[in-house]
């Protein structure tokens, strides 16, 4: 997962390097990023946008549970002598007195949580965010799940070795709830020890969707986009991205 991570040209565990380096550029404008500023990163991985931040004067906080990841996030903070918090931990679990003038959440993480989850979740951004500060996530569209079809798959090294480093045979089931709006795949990775299973849900969203969400816990959204870019919002795009706050703040 890591290699992923830190692939530049591919849009499978991060973004392209070119798209992180754009968005932040957009960020920093957009939420006055400078010195001081102080930044939670929910999922932050291997720092891709933490260390970006930092680099702008930010005060900043990563959590990810992933050890690879906050270990090389970390080494990369200290290379580049960088004050960065990287806490190894599940976010759903995350705790803190701080507080922060911006949460991020970036590459539709947040798709990937069960509704239980996503309302927690929420809690601790309601509980974490400064009055005036912003939350800013992204999520994948309605467009995107209409695209999206059920569909069966296998080979050897499926999805190029993602997996696994070592030799596996892959299966992957996808499955969609029109209803709910939510698609599965289900992969089953056979390998000589043994074999696993793993589901990844992913809910799709319209606008107005979203916006109850994240109205029900006490915020309301002030902007939407097309991607964390900051690109115009087209209905037709993949994802979205929206900036909410506190109500009545």
């Amino acid at each position: 997962m890591l290699e992923y991570h830190l692939n530049r040209d591919v849009d499978l565990a991060s973004r392209n390097s070119t798209f992180i380096k754009d968005s932040v550029e957009w960020m920093t404008d957009h939420f006055n990023i400078e010195k001081g500023t102080r930044i939670c990163d929910f999922g932050c991985g291997p720092g891709l946008y933490t260390t970006r931040f930092a680099k702008k004067g930010a005060i900043v906080k990563g959590v990810d549970f992933s050890e690879r990841s906050i270990r090389y996030a970390r080494e990369t903070a200290s290379k580049n002598v960088l004050e960065i918090d990287h806490v190894l931990q599940n976010y759903l679990d995350f705790d803190t007195q701080e507080s922060f003038d911006l949460i991020t959440m970036i590459f539709c993480d947040f798709c990937a949580l069960s509704p239980d989850q996503r309302k927690i979740l929420l809690g601790k951004f309601y509980e974490f965010l400064d009055d005036d500060g912003s939350i800013f996530l992204d999520v994948c569209s309605i467009s995107a799940f209409d695209q999206r079809e059920e569909t069966i798959a296998y080979g050897p090294y499926l999805m190029d070795g993602f997996w696994s480093a070592n030799e596996y045979y892959g299966f992957m089931n996808t499955f969609k709830y029109g209803d709910e709006k939510v698609v599965l795949d289900k992969y089953t990775i056979i390998e000589e020890s043994g074999t696993i299973e793993v589901y990844n849900w992913l809910q799709y969203y319209g606008l107005a969707s979203i916006r109850k969400e994240l109205e029900d816990i006490g915020f309301c959204v002030t902007e939407h986009y097309s991607n964390v870019s900051g690109v115009p919002y087209d209905p037709k795009s993949p994802e979205f991205a929206i900036v909410a706050k506190k109500k009545n703040k």
